[in-house]
């Protein structure tokens, strides 16, 4: 196989994994905040179910929560599993783990912020949606982007674990030239693409947190 038809298979692949990339964090960035609002309630029984659901995303590995996600369809409810759940599947099970990470992330952020500022918005007549959106959120935002930015290129990096349910990400491909070439080559060529992945993440969050840095 030519370096050139090896590093065309790799890019396939690639564009499974910026698919698995791109879609975790349209679904989870949303649902860690959800999460927060319930880590944070005062119902304690609300928070007690969110405090264990983080908990167990944080607490335990994320294949074997992969594993769970896909099989759990036929052993618990019987339904048969198709080969199109697969990506289906992975999507879900990342989205469930990283929206736990992202929850402690946003609570954090929002119990960063000074009581003060509450209470200075309610005498000026703002709402309590009103108070968080348009005050509170975007400084939380602003605190929150150097946790998130790690998890950000934690998670590209672990896309590969897609490869336990037979999703043909780019690591998948990597194995399957390495195993067929008896080479190294692709995985030194997929590491590459990873790294170069990772720095345009890099690179985009520190334009967004230079930006968002008004008062230097």
């Amino acid at each position: 196989m030519s370096f050139a038809t090896m590093l065309l298979q790799l890019g396939k692949g690639m564009l499974v994994t910026a698919e698995i990339f791109v879609l975790t964090l349209l679904f989870s960035l949303p649902l860690g905040l959800v999460l927060a609002f319930g880590r944070m309630a005062k119902n304690g029984f609300l928070r007690g179910v969110t405090k264990i659901y983080i908990s167990i995303m944080r607490g335990t590995p994320l294949m074997l929560q992969l594993f769970v996600v896909y099989f759990a369809p036929y052993y618990v409810f019987k339904i048969p599993i198709s080969s199109s759940y697969r990506i289906v599947a992975v999507i879900i099970g990342f989205v469930l783990n990283y929206a736990a990470y992202f929850a402690e992330i946003y609570r954090a952020g929002i119990e960063s912020i000074p009581v003060g500022q509450y209470e200075a918005a309610k005498m000026l007549g703002y709402s309590k949606a009103s108070t968080f959106f348009r005050i509170i959120l975007p400084q939380v935002i602003k605190r929150i982007l150097p946790p998130v930015t790690n998890e950000v290129i934690t998670l590209v990096k672990d896309t590969s674990l897609a490869f336990v349910l037979s999703v043909t990400e780019m690591f998948t491909i990597a194995k399957q030239i390495a195993a067929a070439e008896k080479s190294m080559m692709a995985f030194v060529a997929a590491g590459v693409f990873y790294y170069i992945f990772n720095l345009l993440v890099a690179l985009i969050m520190e334009k967004i947190e230079k930006k968002l840095s008004y008062y230097k």
